[in-house]
């Protein structure tokens, strides 16, 4: 399976100059929670340092991991699409530093730059395409280890 995309990498130099100059730098403690899943998903990050867990709430009291994102990784993506709710949990598993876009911002940049927008769109698809992917995998190896439900 090819290697995880990472967002800032494969954007143009004038595309990431445009996304990087509204970032901003922000830090999470470990075992801290940055987003909850229904949360309005009004902005998203890109991991510096650290490590995070996306989750699922499965039952009350009960959560399982569904990825966990490093250095260069995408976190969140809902931003993008509406009704901008997250569909996911996320928690800082160590100290995490990340640079922070508000979806608002990133938005006014894309009207002003419809090359912009295609290039995000294009590359964070490429990226939830390869997360479903893993999930996938991920899944049936599951299934497999713990007999098939048999």
């Amino acid at each position: 399976m090819p290697s995880a995309l990472r967002l800032l990498p494969a954007l143009s130099p004038a595309h990431r100059d445009q996304l990087m100059g509204v970032a901003r730098e922000v830090s999470f403690p470990a075992d801290g929670r940055i987003f909850e899943a229904g949360g309005t998903a009004d902005r998203f990050w890109v991991v510096r340092s650290g490590t995070v867990s996306l989750y699922q709430q499965v039952v009350a009291g009960r959560r399982i991991s569904v990825a966990t994102l490093g250095p260069g990784d995408l976190l969140g993506w809902s931003w993008l699409f509406p009704p901008h709710t997250w569909d996911f949990g996320a928690e800082a598993f160590s100290p995490v530093r990340a640079y922070e876009f508000d979806a608002a911002d990133v938005r006014a940049l894309c009207d002003a730059d419809p090359t912009l927008e295609l290039s995000l769109t294009r590359t964070i698809g490429a990226i939830l395409a390869h997360r479903l992917e893993t999930t996938r995998a991920a899944l049936i190896e599951h299934y497999a280890r713990h007999g098939g439900g048999h």
